[in-house]
């Protein structure tokens, strides 16, 4: 298989991204402990039954399907399945890292990489080489920023992870919420050089919102690489890193991070490979004793999924190939071959004829996996995104309204919130207009019990309990019964201004 031509003709399709997914969560600081409880005892991650691994880098979704007939049975294998993305400011080395990651794990070969030197030289970008492993596309080349969310796959000696490369600059959020709501764990990177971390750090910086939607995502781990430590500004200065360890760790404290259990932080550079397959040289770097990049990725652990739970998969891109074909994250339950399942909110009964994951045809999809799954029984343009394929016995509600606990971000300015407020919707993969009808109760972030007083209005920060409505029918479930499905963000005039979990649904 030439891997050179994989690269050149094989390319992410944007379709998947300009959904916008989000599924949040509530990242209140004061509920915490209760949140990584709910996320410990509900957020089910890891798929024991994985199928055969993927070796192309980066595929297009849309095209490269398995040819028919091609039966390759899961296997039992013993590797984890686990998505990662990569989060954080614009040009703190994201593409580069994954593209690094894809080399050391003999993804990519030598003749690859100097072809992507030569090529960077041409476009004076000497330093950008190992992003274009991950930047597929000719306008991401020529500005050095990701746009869509690169997709690829890689292992370590335990785990198969899927890279989910998300851009940073603000203008492309919806596609990096799109990346960061089908992943498991986050690599938050962090620019050292002399002025970048500041920047991305700063109000209005890449680094505090995507920190903020990771973890309203339903992204409970963190790894924070401190990358670019090679730089001559920090030539691997022991200071500069622990400056930036303490100005993070406040941050990520107030964003919900239990930051002792689910974060870890490590020094690395992208560009050179330093501390990601195999551990820093003490002639390089003589304060590092902790573990490079693939070692602390294989040690995470995250909790186990249910596979015989109720199926859930939220559809984020559906198109026709010799039937309706759908893609999607198994959130809850699997999928088989054969199986007879529902598409709602408009409860049409459907087949499935056939299961693919990572191109893979295989027998069964189980929770975490990404798949596509091709149905007889209904037309494409009948399926919207935000649509779910759930169990016949247990479906998922459909409602138009649902009550929520909000806790306000930042508003926009001279912004009020109060009933009547009207913000776009991020909840899974359903992207909608929605009004706040009713103020319920302000919450006590102290006591965590509601206030007796009653509200008109509420300000930046405050934790409220409201009734939201929405025009379309959508999905949705509470939080308590399914944290993916029940978490979400409101955003208005592209900026995050809210994140918070349904806590009631009317009677059906």
């Amino acid at each position: 298989m030439d891997i050179e031509e994989e690269i050149r003709t094989l390319q992410l399709d944007s379709a998947e991204d300009s959904n916008g997914v989000i599924h949040p969560e509530d990242s209140k600081p004061e509920e915490v402990e209760k949140a990584d409880k709910m996320e410990e005892d509900l957020k089910e991650e890891v798929q024991t039954n994985s199928q055969q691994v993927h070796t192309e880098p980066i595929v297009k979704e849309k095209e490269v399907a398995a040819p028919d007939g091609v039966e390759d049975e899961m296997e039992e294998e013993f590797k984890r399945h686990l998505n990662v993305v990569f989060i954080g400011h614009v040009d703190a080395g994201k593409s580069t890292t994954g593209g690094q990651i894809l080399f050391l794990s003999g993804q990519v070969d030598d003749r690859t990489i100097q072809k992507y030197e030569k090529e960077a030289k041409d476009k004076s970008r000497e330093s950008w080489y190992m992003a274009y492993i991950m930047d597929t596309n000719e306008e991401e080349r020529v500005k050095g920023k990701t746009v869509e969310v690169g997709r690829a796959h890689f292992e370590t000696e335990t785990t198969r992870f899927t890279i989910l490369d998300a851009p940073g600059h603000k203008s492309y959020v919806p596609n990096m919420i799109s990346g960061a709501s089908q992943a498991d764990i986050g690599v938050l990177v962090i620019s050292a050089r002399k002025g970048e971390f500041e920047t991305g750090y700063e109000r209005g910086g890449q680094t505090r919102e995507h920190v903020q939607l990771a973890k309203t995502l339903g992204v409970s781990k963190l790894l924070v690489v401190v990358n670019k430590m090679d730089d001559p500004t920090v030539n691997w200065s022991k200071a500069r890193y622990d400056e930036i360890e303490s100005k993070m760790i406040p941050f990520l404290k107030s964003s919900g991070y239990n930051v002792k259990k689910d974060v870890h932080f490590l020094p690395i550079s992208g560009l050179i490979g330093a501390n990601m397959k195999t551990r820093m040289d003490k002639s390089v770097c003589s304060w590092w004793d902790g573990p490079c990049l693939f070692e602390a990725l294989d040690a995470i652990e995250v909790p186990p999924r249910d596979p015989k739970g109720p199926f859930r998969m939220p559809i984020i891109d559906k198109f026709k190939d010799m039937g309706t074909v759908v893609m999607g994250k198994v959130e809850s339950g699997s999928v088989r071959e054969g199986d007879s399942v529902l598409v709602m909110p408009n409860k049409t009964q459907v087949k499935v004829l056939a299961v693919y994951c990572d191109e893979n045809k295989v027998r069964r999809a189980g929770p975490g996996e990404n798949a596509r799954v091709r149905l007889s029984g209904i037309e494409e343009e009948d399926i919207l995104s935000g649509f779910v394929l759930s169990s016949i016995e247990n479906p998922i509600a459909a409602s138009t309204e649902f009550v929520a606990q909000l806790q306000i971000l930042e508003l926009l300015d001279n912004a009020i919130f109060t009933a009547g407020y009207k913000a776009v919707l991020h909840l899974h993969a359903v992207v909608e207009e929605c009004e706040i009808v009713e103020l319920l109760q302000q919450i006590d972030p102290k006591t965590k019990k509601p206030m007796k007083k009653k509200i008109l209005f509420v300000k930046n920060g405050a934790v409220v309990l409201c009734r939201i409505q929405v025009n379309n029918l959508i999905c949705v479930e509470k939080f308590a019964d399914f944290a993916q499905l029940g978490r979400f963000t409101l955003r208005t005039e592209g900026k995050t201004v809210a994140v918070g979990k349904v806590t009631d649904l009317p009677p059906p």
